[in-house]
């Protein structure tokens, strides 16, 4: 490929990524770490949202913020925070419909969205660019990330057009795993390596976190 055709791809492909905005699923209960909200659990000094944030703002068109119950306590991070559009849902599911009927209501003409765990504070930089060109060169509907043999379906591009049948999934089938309906679509499945740290780390408990402040050091480093 000529010097000229890489830098009119890589236009391209600037354009298209910036005009995806984002979800970060915060919607987790944290049973594993007394309750509470594990997106604002510190580590080396910063929330774990300020460094999912940071992260995924210089890669999405706008970010948003799904989560239930009182709005107000994430009011310091600037995000519209926007709660399940179908009651008695719990799970990513729910958020990832949320963040669709949000941007089919806000942002006319947008046709994807990238869903993030709001508790995953080493995200790849690349994340929104990689996944849409695996979503492109594998003519898929959706694009998951995974690393280390492992699929993180939260983590993925997800098409505004299904927005319906998504709902229809939840309310009507009852379907609640992420895997159980990508399975219906063509899936682009994007991996990343996990050295010198797996950028899909998640903090689920304690532990996790104590091992956190060790990555975000390497992180750092990297």
């Amino acid at each position: 490929m000529s010097r000229r055709n890489r830098h009119a791809t890589s236009a391209r492909a600037k354009h298209v990524t910036t005009n995806i905005p984002g979800v970060l699923l915060a919607g987790g209960l944290a049973r594993r770490m007394g309750g509470g909200d594990k997106p604002m659990r510190t580590i080396g000094g910063r929330t774990i949202l300020e460094r999912v944030i940071t992260r995924l703002t210089p890669q999405c068109d706008g970010l948003i913020l799904n989560a239930n119950g009182d709005p107000a306590r994430f009011a310091t991070f600037g995000l519209p925070v926007i709660a399940d559009t179908v009651a008695d849902f719990p799970g990513p599911l729910a958020g990832i419909l949320a963040a669709l009927d949000w941007v089919a209501a806000n942002r006319p003409g947008v046709s994807l969205v990238l869903s993030a765990a709001a508790d995953c504070p080493f995200l790849p930089r690349d994340l929104v660019a990689r996944l849409y060109r695996g979503l492109a060169d594998q003519h898929a509907q959706l694009a998951v990330a995974a690393s280390g043999g492992q699929s993180h379906p939260v983590i993925g591009l997800w098409s505004v057009d299904l927005r319906d049948e998504l709902r229809h999934a939840l309310v009507v089938e009852d379907v609640r795993k992420i895997d159980r309906w990508t399975a219906r679509h063509r899936l682009a499945t994007v991996s990343w390596p996990t050295a010198p740290l797996d950028p899909f780390f998640n903090a689920n408990t304690m532990d996790d976190i104590a091992e956190a402040e060790r990555l975000a050091a390497l992180d750092e480093m990297g």
